[in-house]
């Protein structure tokens, strides 16, 4: 398996992700409110793990510029599709990944990443890479399924048995724990931790790091 076939499997589905409803609606506000609320006005923006760009749509129009990846061309062409429909100035979609963006002069005064880390396959090279991607003192803001805080009948049998049949991507396991001390390994402070469900208390941290 390697990052081609995660694209491979993100450009099967992104028809269905497109059309799925937000699980907790309620949750997804906050997070958009908190996330503008630290932008603010003068933020260049890289989103990462973008998907169809419903995120990037939203809070697009609050900063100077607005940079939305993924690794996956169906997803982008969505995202697009949706852009297009709805023009928002400052938003750019583009087929992209954390490392290589790493090797591109653009630093960026914020980078987000909801619902991302969990699925790359090597999350200390990329928040390295995140953190080179961002200006001095500039945030990683973050909302991240920890599955090894989660249901072990979930993570240790139902998920590998729906990624051997191709109908889950691959996934990292980690705890909450685990994820904050590799944030801080890969050369951030924690200035927030918070609990954006309201459904209930979910390992789903919401995260905001400075580049020290």
């Amino acid at each position: 398996m390697s990052i081609a076939n995660d694209a491979r499997f993100w450009d099967r589905t992104s028809r269905k992700y497109a059309k799925a409803a937000i699980a907790d609606q309620a949750g997804y506000e906050r997070t958009l409110d908190r996330t503008r609320a630290l932008l603010g006005p003068d933020r260049r923006v890289l989103e990462l793990g973008c998907g169809t760009g419903t995120t990037a749509l939203r809070l697009a129009g609050d900063a100077p510029s607005y940079l939305a990846t993924d690794i996956s061309v169906g997803m982008i062409a969505i995202a697009e599709q949706k852009l297009a429909a709805g023009p928002v100035p400052a938003l750019a979609f583009r087929t992209a990944t954390a490392e290589a963006l790493a090797h591109e002069e653009a630093r960026f005064d914020a980078v987000l990443g909801f619902n991302y880390l969990h699925l790359v396959r090597d999350v200390p090279r990329t928040l390295r890479c995140i953190h080179a991607l961002l200006t001095a003192g500039g945030l990683f803001i973050s909302k991240t399924p920890c599955l090894g805080n989660m249901n072990l009948l979930i993570r240790l049998a139902l998920l590998p048995a729906m990624r051997a049949i191709g109908m889950a991507p691959y996934v990292s396991v980690f705890r909450t724990a685990d994820l904050n001390q590799q944030i801080h390994t890969a050369g951030f402070d924690i200035l927030a931790a918070e609990d954006h469900s309201t459904r209930g208390s979910e390992a789903r941290p919401y995260i905001v790091a400075c580049k020290r």
